[in-house]
């Protein structure tokens, strides 16, 4: 059976996909940056790495243990909601090194074995943020859309290789911290001048409405890696495919 490399799935949507495939029978490579083998069933058809995607030598070790994969899927990523002016520079590195930079050193440490064997699928788990412009995701939004326009651009390179790359969009899912505790965060370190502007915001987010559950997001992965005809963008979960569609 095919082998895939899964990174962040020590919970959310690296954890259901990394479930997906093993029930459909795949070899499983589950990375995270500290290994719990209790979070997946035990299957001689499953490995859990470590893997940090900031430090060179871990993508290297990571890599290598892994040995031969099929479909390569970036999941890891942190995520940031704040009002951009009260938002340190070192948490705006930290999330482009991890959304973007860190996806970009994964890829290219498997990129290698992709080229020799002529086959290869790349799946980059971005944000349906970037369809439609919400408050208080700024940088969040702006590291999801560089990986996308990266992504984009690397599609047409691997073409030359026989190799595919697709972006999978989730929109907001329940698993996503957007309580009270984040509004009281955000309110004690913006600058008060913003207060009623985030309770505006805040009240807005407790609507009810379509949202992205891990399933869906586990889905389009799956559909990405075994369809040669997907779309580059795969929205996934009922909000992102409505604001795909608008």
């Amino acid at each position: 059976m095919p082998t895939v490399l899964i990174t962040g799935c020590s919970s959310g949507f690296g954890l259901a996909t990394a479930r997906l495939f093993l029930e459909r029978g795949w070899d499983v490579v589950a990375t995270m940056r500290t290994p719990r083998p209790d979070v997946l069933p035990a299957s001689p058809k499953l490995r859990i790495v470590a893997l940090d995607v900031l430090d060179p030598e871990s993508v290297r070790r990571a890599v290598e243990e892994s040995g031969p994969v099929d479909v390569l899927v970036n999941n890891a990523g942190i995520g940031l909601m704040g009002v951009f002016e009260s938002t340190p520079m070192t948490t705006l590195r930290e999330v482009f090194d991890t959304n973007l930079l860190g996806v970009m050193a994964v890829t290219q440490a498997v990129l290698p074995q992709f080229r020799q064997r002529g086959a290869g699928v790349i799946v980059n788990v971005s944000s349906a943020t970037t369809y439609k412009a919400l408050p208080l995701l700024a940088a969040y939004t702006a590291s999801k859309a560089a990986m996308n326009a990266w992504t984009a651009s690397l599609a047409l390179e691997l073409q030359a290789i026989g190799v595919r790359a697709h972006l999978v969009l989730p929109g907001r899912s329940p698993e996503t911290p957007f309580g009270h505790s984040a509004q009281g965060r955000m309110q004690d370190a913006a600058p008060e001048a913003y207060a009623a502007f985030l309770d505006n915001v805040f009240a807005g987010r407790r609507n009810d409405g379509p949202v992205t559950h891990a399933l869906d997001v586990a889905g389009a992965v799956w559909r990405a890696a075994l369809d040669p005809g997907a779309p580059l963008y795969l929205p996934a979960g009922a909000d992102a495919e409505a604001m795909a569609a608008a």
